[in-house]
């Protein structure tokens, strides 16, 4: 199979979109060797890791194909003769001329418009592309966003297929003894995720257990952001090389997040062997698997006493560390590949 996947994702300098569209290609051309597997967008991301069946696309070549999904995506896709579209965020191209995949990763943009201020065209566009069939099939990272997509946009229960994701394979325990102990949180920081309740949270249980709090993750436009104050440190983007470490030396990661997907972090904090504290979303709750203490989102009296709890009891910690690793081994972006080219090989036989 000749495959095409939307690589405009790796413009992002880091966060989930990036994560899936870099570590899918990959596992896939690894898994696949037998396969072609091309990346495009309209707009310029970085060079793909070498691999003999894993190279970039060309973008428009002149001002007709710079309306990309209308003219410009099947002009490049039929030059380089693919058989499947892989639409990785959201969208196909709009004239449906050779099978595509759809990747919904949530209904956030739906749900509530202010946790993105910048996705109209997301709101606008995705649900006639799903209204009108033009993705051949459609891919959730969890049954949960399956179950809400079918309702919510109507889907045929056989044209959306969950396919969970992974934790990156570079990601693992370190030994590391940092000079305090904290409580991380990684991840975009954006309105959805909840964050100024996690700090007054832990502002209140930093008062008898002092434990500081790191944010780290790319920080949102849209987001405002804290007043500095002593034991609260704003790290921004963490390089690749210092996330295991930063996972594995966290006394516990939080995540307070109101809405997820999938919840990649949480995933990639279990893989390093952290104790895992999450909200109690239907998402997270399916990847989590019971191996996270999980809490409402909205109660913050209860997330005071679970990062108390965490300061004081280290034989509960512990237990939770073992469960996270017991659970993420549960999970591979080998899998994820072949999971995802099953799909794409149903897509073409339903064409």
């Amino acid at each position: 199979m000749r495959i095409a996947l939307d690589a405009t994702s790796l413009t992002l300098s880091s966060g989930g979109l990036h994560r899936y569209v870099s570590e899918l290609s990959r596992a896939l051309a690894a898994e696949f060797p037998e396969d072609d597997y091309l990346l495009v967008s309209d707009q310029e991301f970085p060079t793909p890791p070498a691999a003999a069946n894993l190279r970039r696309g060309g973008g428009p070549r002149n001002p007709l194909e710079k309306r990309w999904w209308l003219w410009g995506l099947n002009r490049e896709l039929a030059r380089q003769r693919i058989d499947v579209f892989h639409g990785t965020n959201f969208e196909v191209p709009y004239v449906p001329l050779r099978p595509s995949v759809l990747t919904l990763h949530d209904l956030s943009p739906w749900l509530e418009p202010a946790w993105h201020s910048n996705a109209d065209r997301v709101r606008r566009r995705t649900p006639y592309l799903i209204g009108l069939g033009l993705a051949t099939l459609i891919v959730t990272p969890t049954e949960a966003v399956r179950r809400q997509a079918i309702e919510y946009f109507r889907i045929p229960p056989q044209r959306i297929v969950a396919v969970p994701e992974a934790a990156a394979v570079h990601l693992r325990p370190v030994e590391t003894r940092p000079a305090r102990p904290y409580f991380l949180y990684v991840g975009p920081l954006e309105p959805r995720k909840n964050i100024p309740m996690l700090i007054d949270a832990w502002r209140a249980a930093r008062a008898e257990a002092p434990v500081d709090l790191v944010l780290a993750g790319r920080i949102r436009e849209d987001f405002p952001l804290p007043a500095p104050e002593p034991g609260l440190a704003i790290r921004g983007e963490v390089p690749e090389e210092e996330l295991s470490a930063l996972y594995s030396g966290a006394l516990a990661f939080v995540y307070p997040s109101l809405y997820e997907g999938f919840g990649l972090p949480v995933l990639e904090a279990m893989q390093c062997g952290a104790a895992v504290i999450a909200s109690r979303d239907p998402a997270i709750s399916e990847v989590a698997g019971g191996a996270a203490i999980q809490i409402d989102a909205r109660n913050p009296r209860e997330w005071v006493e679970a990062l108390r709890a965490a300061a004081t009891r280290p034989e509960w910690i512990a237990g939770l560390k073992a469960a996270s690793l017991a659970r993420a081994r549960q999970f591979s972006w080998n899998r994820t590949a072949r999971l995802t080219r099953e799909v794409y090989r149903e897509a073409i036989r339903r064409s």
